[in-house]
């Protein structure tokens, strides 16, 4: 499904479209004293990943981050760290309700934030500790809200669910298979939620969990079940930690961007390419000069892409490859696992002999090696093509 321009939802319906992320958990099931959501995964904050996740989604046009009042310089910081746009931090409450009313606020009331945003028609409320989410299911969830008031991803129960007698015998079961488990995303009318915040009682805003159970209760909003995807899950426990750093190196080994900077003559060769690898990779393939400072690369390195396949039809390309290298350098991403360059060079000869002479490859060696220093490891290959 691809997304409309900023801040327009997709599939063509014209809805503006905000996310609040609740961030300010002191972690304490985690264990430790750093707060889950700011805990290293791969050598970047947890939080990181998700504002990212919503970052690359064009049609969000406002990502609040809400954190505690002691952590709120981290935040920034991580903000300028790893570049993050559209993002503004927000002060939380006692409790994850407060913190999630602090930060609809933004759209209302001036006294959270420097400026009053743009009130969004729909805003969607999304746990800073559940990093592993796509456009596809947000998608769903902003169209449901938008046709319904208010919707909210789902997942079948994994274990039946027991409630035990005062003398911590069991009383009697659920059947699971009447239930769901309630996750995030969700995402509501603003109207309605803010509504059902401001008349939320004390209670609720100290005690409560769900954010689906208030639009229900104050503003009798029967919110719209999306089931959703089995990388929802929230990141609680320390075990939680090495499963997300597990998930994320698959991803790594499971993308690559081929870029393709070739004559007329030879760009069905650099379509194929791309073409033979999808069926076992994730590809972005870019037809670019790395020369030329290209917004949507800049996209894929900062969506930490750590496979690039550069197709060139140039006797010697390194300086456009150090382009690149340069790029990877300046971004904010840790390379704490090698990021892989492989450079193929078709080279058109009227004779069998090979075109790229000793003093190329001397050079191609040399730039391998200082390129590996940095923890980037290029490779060639060389195609003769008659």
């Amino acid at each position: 499904m691809e997304p409309g321009s900023r801040g327009a939802a997709p599939g063509g319906v014209s809805v503006s479209v905000s996310a609040v992320l609740p961030a300010g958990g002191s972690g304490e099931r985690l264990g430790g004293a750093t707060p889950k959501q700011f805990c290293a995964v791969q050598g970047r904050p947890l939080v990181s990943y998700a504002v990212r996740a919503m970052e690359r989604i064009s049609w969000i046009s406002d990502i609040i981050v809400v954190v505690s009042p002691e952590n709120i310089q981290t935040m920034k910081t991580i903000i300028e760290k790893y570049g993050h746009k559209r993002v503004t931090v927000v002060e939380g409450g006692i409790t994850r309700h407060r913190s999630i009313f602090n930060g609809l606020k933004v759209f209302a009331k001036n006294e959270f934030s420097s400026h009053l945003l743009q009130k969004p028609e729909v805003v969607i409320i999304h746990d800073a500790v559940r990093p592993f989410i796509e456009e596809d299911i947000v998608s769903k969830v902003v169209m449901a809200a938008k046709e319904h008031g208010a919707a909210g991803a789902i997942r079948p129960l994994v274990s039946t669910v027991i409630a035990s007698a005062a003398d911590g015998c069991l009383d009697h079961s659920l059947e699971r298979a009447r239930y769901k488990a309630s996750e995030m995303p969700q995402a509501f009318l603003f109207d309605i939620i803010y509504e059902a915040y401001q008349q939320c009682t004390d209670y609720d805003l100290d005690y409560g969990t769900e954010c689906l159970h208030l639009a229900l209760k104050y503003c009798k909003t029967n919110a719209k079940l999306v089931e959703g995807t089995a990388d929802l899950w929230k990141v609680t426990y320390k075990r939680d930690l090495y499963a997300a750093e597990s998930i994320i190196k698959d991803k790594l080994s499971q993308q690559v961007c081929v870029i393709t900077n070739v004559k007329e003559t030879l760009a069905q060769v650099g379509v194929l390419l791309p073409e033979s690898l999808k069926s076992q990779i994730k590809v972005e393939a870019i037809s670019i000069s790395l020369s030329k400072n290209d917004s949507h690369l800049q996209n894929i390195i900062s969506g930490q892409c750590y496979n690039f396949v550069c197709v060139n039809d140039k006797r010697c390309a390194i300086q456009e490859i150090q382009e690149l290298v340069d790029m990877l350098e300046k971004s904010n991403i840790p390379v704490l696992y090698p990021v892989v360059l492989i450079l193929v060079h078709f080279s058109i000869s009227e004779n069998n002999s090979f075109s790229i002479g000793v003093e190329d490859l001397t050079t191609i060696k040399k730039f391998a090696r200082e390129t590996k220093k940095k923890n980037i490891l290029v490779y060639g290959l060389l195609i003769q093509y008659k």
